[in-house]
């Protein structure tokens, strides 16, 4: 077992006792990755491609047998038990090896039907003494701050999207499509290396840009409308996810205005990040910019929110109290305050930002232009 692996499992373990179990039931993707090495891919919400099950007396990954070869040769330390009917048929030997007693599983994936399965088959096998307990976020939370070679490969994966935009940008021409930009990103970061995109490109142009999600359409690139673009590569299972906004021809009035204030307001929340500060602080520097630009009533979304192995990730940078949080060094995380007209468009600039001790390393080597 890789050494980094090691010292996230037991880092893991050391919170059991104050989450009240003795075993935790890993079914979220990105969590089973960071856990084991495994990059195996659920290919729905309602499929697996296995789960793992670590405790003080073993370490256990159940799947089938399309993953069973490549869990081998990936999840170093870990038993790979092969189901043949199903995870629920086979949990309730596994947690009898286990010696289990106390069995937390992750909320955000477990279905009501998964649930009602296992509890059904644990009764069923004479299991019904092992309680199930609920958690949330315990393995996010150690993810939540990065270690230096995950730092590296965001960033990598960061440089190798924005060299794909780089070489877009210089031959978009207008009457060129929505639809055919999104597809000519996407390509160019795969025949880059990247192993696939991020997230769908949203590539959105002049009343379209007032949509912060806009799905490419069939709509045309013209002379003096806003040009949105949000892309990322995903590279060794890491994301990265940028934003920018550009115009052919020269800018109008209206154009300068509001892109100049949103680069004003992400350069003020860049400024503001540090350890220990709040991220609803990181927010409000670059909201309070664009009220007094007059601006706020059309930034309706947060500012930002942790990359990693997943494309959305803690913490989350937004005026909302719940999500509030303290900044960490080697939290990794994207700045992205945006401005959205209707009935003209919109501007978003976004970088990703790791922090250090002395404040906000950005990680883009893409500059913005007016």
């Amino acid at each position: 077992m890789k050494t980094h692996i090691k010292d996230r499992i037991e880092k893991l373990k050391n919170s059991f006792p104050d989450a009240g179990i003795d075993t935790l039931l890993v079914q979220v993707g990105e969590n089973r990755r960071y856990l084991s090495g495994f990059t195996g891919e659920d290919t729905g919400f309602d499929e697996s491609a296995g789960v793992l099950l670590i405790s003080d007396k073993g370490l256990v990954l159940a799947t089938d047998s399309r993953f069973e070869i490549q869990a081998q040769n990936e999840a170093h330390g870990f038993e790979v038990i092969c189901y043949k009917k199903g995870l629920s048929k086979e949990l309730p030997a596994i947690l009898e090896k286990l010696d289990t007693k106390l069995l937390g599983f992750e909320t955000r994936r477990m279905t009501c039907e998964q649930y009602d399965m296992i509890c059904g088959q644990l009764a069923e096998t004479g299991s019904e003494k092992v309680e199930l307990v609920k958690i949330r976020g315990l393995t996010e939370s150690l993810r939540r701050c990065k270690e230096e070679s995950e730092i590296d490969k965001i960033r990598e994966s960061l440089h190798l999207a924005e060299s794909a935009f780089s070489g877009l940008l210089e031959n978009i021409v207008p009457g060129m499509t929505e639809a055919w930009v999104a597809w000519e990103i996407e390509k160019r970061m795969r025949e880059a290396g990247a192993e696939s995109i991020s997230f769908p490109p949203i590539v959105a142009f002049g009343k379209n840009a007032a949509l912060p999600h806009a799905i490419p359409s069939k709509d045309t690139i013209k002379q003096g409308i806003p040009l949105l673009f949000d892309w990322g590569a995903r590279l060794d299972g890491y994301c990265s996810d940028i934003s920018r906004t550009v115009i052919l021809g020269q800018p109008d009035e209206t154009y300068a205005r509001v892109f100049t204030a949103v680069y004003e307001a992400q350069q003020k929340a860049i400024d503001a990040i540090r350890p220990g500060a709040w991220t609803k602080e990181i927010d409000a520097a670059a909201r309070d910019h664009l009220r007094e630009k007059g601006l706020d009533q059309y930034f309706g979304h947060g500012l930002g929110h942790g990359v990693g192995l997943a494309i959305h990730e803690g913490p989350s940078l937004s005026p909302v109290e719940e999500r509030n949080v303290r900044v960490e060094e080697n939290m990794v995380f994207t700045i992205e305050p945006g401005v959205y007209l209707p009935d003209w468009g919109g501007i978003r600039l976004e970088n990703m930002v790791a922090v250090r001790s002395c404040g906000a390393e950005v990680l883009n080597s893409l500059e913005v232009k007016l």
